[in-house]
C-alpha cells in the first residue's frame, strides 16, 4: 500500500452503521412513574422536538406553525409502563419520526389524560375534559410533562430516547374580579345528564360605569361569542397599558379597525359612553374550546343548556333588560358563526346580530370546497392529469400557508377520533352524526380525502348550513329577522370564509316579504381574517342606537347614561 493511499484512508470518516429495514428505528420511550401517578392512563402521549429550549418545546408545538411533534393513544396504561412513540406515531409537520432531520434537539414528553364519559345516547367515549383552560392540550391542568432534554437524534441510525414525566400541570389561575369585570362558572344539569360527568358553563361579565351606584337601573345586553378566554369582553382591562408605537403600527397595518385595549377601556368608562352589560359566554366541550352553542349529536344539548340555564342564570343575577330588543349578539370567526346561528335559530329571542368573519355559513363554500358536489377534500381535479392540493389557509396577499391535507394531518397528530381540538374536528363534532364507535363521523376519508356524501347530507338536513336553513325557512322566520342581520368580512379572509359570505349575501339580497333589512360589508382590498371596519367602541355605539330604535314605545331605561 502506498503512502498516499494510507493518508487518504486516514482522512475518510468511518461510515456509520445505518438502521436496516428490520430495525425498530428511532423511538422515544415515555414513562409515567408510579410516584407521580398511581392510576392507569387513558389518553395521548406526545413527544416534541425543538431547536430552542425556550419556551418549553410543548409550548412551541401543536399549531399551524409548529415544531415537530408526534402522538400515540394509550388505553388504561398501567403506571410505570413505558409507551413507545415510534414509526407508528402520527406527526406534524413531518408525518413520521423517521423523517426528522438528524441533529441536536431539545426534547419533551407530554401525557394528555382523558376522561371517561358514559353518555345518555348510549355511547361511552374517552376525551379530554376541559379544566377551564380552553382545550389547550399542551397547557391543560392535570397533563403530565417531562423535563426538557437535549439529545442528538438520527433516524438513519435508530436508537432509543428515554423520557420520564416529572410533574403535573397545575390548575388554571382565574384572574381576580374588579369593579367592572366578574367571572361566573355554573354546573349545567342538562349537560351533566347527557355527558354522564359534571359539565360547566360560564361567563365573563363586563359591567358599565355606575352599575353599583345606580341599583335601580337596568341595562341592555351584548352577548359576545368566541374562543374560550377568561379575559373580559372586547379585551377590556383596567390595567391595559398604552400600546407601543410598534404595536400601533402593526395594528394599523393589519387594518383590523380595532382600537387598543387601553383606548377601549377609556371609552367604556367615560361619562358619555352607552351603558350596557356585556357577557362573554364560556361553553367548552370535550372536542373544542367552544361548543358552537347549538345542540348536536356529538356535543350534546349545548344549545338548550345555554338558552335554558346559562342565560337565565346571568339575567337573574345581573340587572339587565330581559326582552328580545335588548339582547344583541356579536362575535368573530367561531363566534361569528355562533352569533349568526343563535339569531337565526332564535329570531324572536335576540334583537340583532353583528357577525364578523364567520366560519362557513354555506357549505357549498366550506372553506374552498363544496361538500355537496366535490368528491375530494384534499385535491382539486379540474385536470385529471394534474390534481392540485386544496389550500386551507392563505396570507392576506393570497399566498397559500397550509393545505387541507396538512391541516388534517395536524388535527390527527393532536388526537384520534376527532379529539384533536382543531377546527375540522369541532365542525364534524357539531354538524355531523355519531359514528358507530361513539365519536364524530368524519366528513372525508383521512387517507384519500374522499368526501362522504351521506355525512354531507346529514349536515344540511339537520340545519347546520345557515344559508340553506334561511332559504328554506324565510317565509316562517323572516319577519322576526328583518333588520337584525349584520355580517362583516374581509375580502381576503385567511381561511376563505368570505366565499361563503358572498353566497349568504346573494340570498339575503333577494329576500322579500320581508326584505332582510340588515347589511353585509366587506373590507377591501386585501383585508384578512380579523378585519372590522370600525373600532369596538363604535360597534357598541351602533348597537346602542339599534336598541334605542327598536325599543317598544314607552319602554323605560332604554340606555342609561
Amino acid at each position: 500500500m502506498s503512502i498516499l493511499t494510507v493518508l487518504l484512508l486516514s482522512v475518510i470518516p468511518a461510515t456509520p452503521k445505518l438502521a436496516d429495514s428490520t430495525s425498530p428505528g428511532l423511538r422515544f420511550e415515555v414513562v409515567v412513574p408510579r410516584k407521580l401517578r398511581a392510576e392507569s392512563v387513558t389518553g395521548r402521549v406526545f413527544v416534541f422536538l425543538a431547536r430552542d429550549s425556550t419556551p418549553e418545546p410543548r409550548l412551541q408545538g401543536g399549531g399551524g406553525v409548529s415544531i415537530p411533534f408526534f402522538g400515540v393513544d394509550v388505553d388504561r396504561l398501567p403506571a410505570g409502563t413505558a409507551t413507545l412513540v415510534d414509526r407508528r406515531a402520527l406527526g406534524f409537520p413531518v408525518s413520521a419520526v423517521g423523517q426528522i432531520p438528524p441533529g441536536d434537539y431539545y426534547v419533551q414528553a407530554l401525557v394528555s389524560v382523558y376522561t371517561k364519559f358514559v353518555r345518555a345516547d348510549g355511547h361511552t367515549i374517552w376525551a379530554h375534559m376541559d379544566e377551564w383552560e380552553g382545550q389547550r392540550f399542551n397547557r391543560a391542568p392535570g397533563s403530565l410533562v417531562s423535563t426538557v432534554r437535549r439529545v442528538h437524534v438520527d433516524p438513519r441510525l435508530g436508537g432509543l430516547v428515554h423520557l420520564e414525566v416529572s410533574r403535573i400541570l397545575p390548575p388554571v389561575v382565574v384572574p381576580p374580579d374588579d369593579p367592572y369585570v366578574k367571572r361566573i362558572r355554573i354546573q349545567s344539569a342538562i349537560l351533566t345528564r347527557w355527558w354522564g360527568h359534571p359539565m360547566y358553563l360560564g361567563a365573563v361579565v363586563l359591567l358599565p360605569k355606575g352599575y353599583d351606584s345606580h341599583p335601580d337601573a337596568q341595562y341592555p345586553t351584548i352577548w359576545e361569542q368566541g374562543h374560550f378566554s377568561l379575559n373580559a369582553p372586547f379585551g377590556f382591562s383596567l390595567d391595559a397599558r398604552p400600546e407601543s408605537e410598534a404595536e400601533r403600527r402593526d395594528r394599523v397595518l393589519r387594518s383590523t379597525g380595532r382600537e387598543s385595549a387601553s383606548e377601549f377601556a377609556r371609552a367604556w368608562t367615560s361619562d358619555s359612553f352607552p351603558r350596557m352589560v356585556a357577557f362573554r359566554i364560556l361553553h367548552p366541550s370535550p372536542y373544542y374550546d367552544d361548543s358552537y352553542a347549538v345542540n348536536s349529536a356529538n356535543n350534546g344539548p349545548y344549545g338548550d343548556a345555554i338558552l335554558q340555564e346559562l342565560i337565565p342564570y346571568l339575567e337573574e343575577h345581573f340587572r339587565v333588560i330581559r326582552k328580545p330588543y335588548a339582547r344583541l349578539l356579536t362575535g368573530g370567526s367561531t363566534g361569528g358563526w355562533e352569533a349568526l346561528a343563535l339569531q337565526v335559530y332564535h329570531p324572536d329571542f335576540f334583537g340583532g346580530t353583528w357577525s364578523y368573519y364567520p366560519d362557513p355559513v354555506d357549505f357549498r363554500r366550506y372553506e374552498m370546497m363544496n361538500i355537496y358536489a366535490d368528491t375530494n377534500a384534499f385535491t382539486l381535479h379540474r385536470n385529471p392529469w394534474m390534481p392540485i392540493e386544496r389550500p386551507s389557509e392563505r396570507g392576506s396577499d393570497g399566498q397559500p400557508v397550509l393545505t387541507v391535507r396538512q391541516e388534517n394531518q395536524l388535527n390527527n397528530a393532536r388526537g384520534s377520533h376527532r379529539r384533536g381540538g382543531e377546527n375540522f374536528a369541532i365542525w364534524e363534532a357539531t354538524y355531523g352524526p355519531t359514528d358507530r364507535d361513539g365519536y364524530p363521523a368524519p366528513i372525508w376519508n383521512d387517507v384519500t380525502g374522499e368526501i362522504d356524501r351521506q355525512v354531507a347530507r346529514y349536515w344540511r338536513e339537520h340545519d347546520y348550513d345557515l344559508r340553506d336553513y334561511l332559504a328554506r325557512n324565510w317565509s316562517r322566520i323572516g319577519s322576526d329577522l328583518a333588520g337584525k342581520i349584520h355580517v362583516l368580512c374581509g375580502d381576503m379572509d385567511n381561511y376563505y370564509l368570505n366565499l361563503a359570505v358572498y353566497l349568504l349575501e346573494d340570498f339575503l339580497a333577494e329576500t322579500k316579504d320581508p326584505a332582510y333589512g340588515g347589511y353585509v360589508r366587506y373590507g377591501r382590498p386585501l383585508k384578512g381574517h380579523g378585519w372590522q371596519p370600525t373600532s369596538t367602541a363604535d360597534l357598541v355605539r351602533e348597537m346602542a342606537e339599534h336598541i334605542g330604535h327598536h325599543a317598544p314605545p314607552g319602554e323605560a331605561n332604554i340606555i342609561w347614561r
